[in-house]
């Protein structure tokens, strides 16, 4: 598979893997907390999840590499993947706003300065100590 092939095969698994609402509030939420993550009970708390309904999602997430997951102590905390977001972003913005200019960077929300008010962003969880 050539290396166009392959990144095309990679984007179609992450974005079919945040291709659900849950999902996509999920991802959402790790950016927000971004670098810390969050461990998995404060993900479910914050977005009303069921703990074996989050753990199927974010199986899902972390099997495309979108979220890492890693253990501390008895708790599992997770993060959004960020290299892997923007080889994704990176992917899509090459075609649409570099080649042929299909879509105006200036255009979109995340690149105009103030575009995303404070009340569009996802919230950031509480922060519970251990």
């Amino acid at each position: 598979m050539t290396s166009d092939a392959a990144m095309l095969s990679r984007a179609a698994g992450m974005l079919a893997a945040m291709g659900t609402e849950p999902r996509l509030r999920i991802m959402r939420l790790l950016l927000a907390a971004h670098p810390e993550g969050c461990v998995v009970g404060e993900i479910g708390a914050e977005l009303g999840i069921a703990g074996s309904t989050l753990s199927h999602h974010l199986e899902k997430l972390r099997a495309k590499g979108l979220v890492d997951v890693q253990r501390e102590g008895t708790f599992l905390r997770c993060r959004a993947d960020t290299a892997a977001l923007t080889q994704l972003l990176g992917f899509l913005y090459a075609e649409c706003c570099t080649r042929h200019r299909v879509v105006d960077p200036a255009q979109l929300a995340c690149c105009r300065p103030g575009a995303l008010a404070p009340s569009r962003r996802p919230s950031t969880p509480a922060r519970r100590s251990r």
